[in-house]
């Protein structure tokens, strides 16, 4: 792994983090939940993001570790509906 691979996902990382912690603000600010399942699912990618380089992990093993992007569309995508069916009831 180059070392600009590693400084390109540290950044975007870093990045990700600030989205999450710009959601997480306006999480308290309003207590929505879905402002917290964007906060908590940029977190996921971050996470996501930072974990391979880490933990020095080649990219023909890096299958496992896309669960974790899976899991934060999934929870987007959850937040996004249980929003919408909130609001029409």
């Amino acid at each position: 792994m180059s070392p600009i691979e590693g400084l390109v996902a540290g950044g975007l990382a870093v990045g990700l983090g600030v989205v999450a912690l710009f959601f997480l603000r306006f999480w308290t600010r309003t207590r929505d939940g879905l402002f917290l399942a964007f906060s908590a699912a940029f977190g996921l990618m971050a996470v996501n993001q930072a974990l391979p380089i880490v933990l020095n992990i080649a990219k023909e093993e890096r299958g496992g570790i896309y669960l974790i992007r899976l899991a934060a569309f999934l929870l987007i995508i959850v937040a996004i509906v249980g929003k919408n069916l909130r609001r029409d009831a």
